[in-house]
């Protein structure tokens, strides 16, 4: 006799579907406590929680008008997205161990808001990333930008990638906004959208205050996905991170060798050095090529790790 194909395939997946049913719940006398015992876990031990706003929050020592419905609601937000994006939330504290104290000083010694390290974070999750528009590194400067701030950038060398150089470029935006401005929330907003886009809709609206603008949704979300990330890393246990000294990456420990003149082969370079070209590249990622020409005899400070 012949069987219809259709007829097969349907009969093998009730089979199929009750076989699940049965390793789930059971169809012998132990259904009901089955059933029960699936209810207790679904109701006792499997439940999910919204995230609390804290009742006060601050950005570089600015209040954050939470009483302003608009604005709870897009910090509230961010902190529901941003805690219960766990593995992206782990890896914020680990790099934040090993790249905050790097940045911290040099914000300081600018005159910068220390909050301002967490915009460096969100921007790049502290990876040398590249944006579809050609922003580059920690700080995510487009080539104009970064060359306007001091930074060396050409086929040999960028600076995006210089931890320390793009953070003092950075800084020289913030001081430059911050003129501009007068609030740090406009100067941290201003870095996603610029400082003539957000000037063009403070005098379009007539307001003065991030806060009080109405900014395109990349923009109105960037302040406080910084407030979120700050609100995290620094009550992490709150928010049901459990995590361990152990866990951090740590600051890499290296010596500091200054040159000026043209290296060949930054391969044998290293190899002099008793390091490997990986390790050399993963210290200066601002050396873009396998050599330097140098033409101009510019002094570079270059990193060797300390194995």
């Amino acid at each position: 006799m012949n069987i219809p194909k259709y007829v097969v395939v349907i009969v093998l997946a009730l089979i199929t579907a009750g076989a699940v049913v049965f390793s789930i719940f059971g169809f012998s006398g132990d259904n009901d406590h089955n059933r029960a015992e699936y209810e207790r876990m679904r109701n006792e031990d499997y439940r999910i929680y919204t995230i609390p706003v804290p009742e006060n929050l601050e950005f570089a020592g600015e209040k954050v008008p939470l009483d302003n419905p608009d604005v709870w609601e897009r910090v509230d937000r961010e902190f529901l997205v941003n805690t219960y994006w766990h593995s992206n939330a782990f890896l914020w504290m680990k790099r934040a161990n090993r790249w905050f104290p790097v940045i911290e000083p040099i914000l300081k010694k600018n005159g910068i808001p220390d909050d301002f390290k967490y915009l460096a974070l969100v921007e790049s999750n502290f990876t040398n990333a590249v944006s579809p528009s050609g922003a580059v590194g920690f700080w995510q400067f487009l080539e104009e930008t970064g060359k306007r701030y001091g930074l060396e950038i050409n086929d040999e060398v960028d600076e995006r990638y210089n931890i320390e150089r793009s953070t003092e470029a950075a800084c020289g935006y913030f001081q430059e906004a911050y003129a501009r401005f007068g609030e740090w929330s406009l100067v941290a907003g201003s870095y996603n959208m610029g400082i003539n886009g957000i000037q063009q809709q403070m005098n379009t609206q007539q307001q003065n205050r991030y806060w009080d603008l109405l900014l395109n949704e990349e923009t109105s979300r960037y302040v406080c996905r910084i407030l979120a990330a700050k609100t995290i890393l620094n009550n992490a246990d709150q928010y049901g991170f459990v995590i361990r000294p152990s866990d951090l990456y740590q600051p890499y420990s290296y010596d500091v060798e200054t040159i000026s003149g043209p290296i060949e082969d930054f391969a044998a370079f290293a190899v002099e050095h008793s390091i490997t070209y990986k390790e050399l590249k993963m210290l200066n990622p601002w050396l873009r090529q396998p050599y330097l020409k140098n033409r101009q005899g510019r002094s570079y400070e270059i990193k060797i790790i300390r194995n």
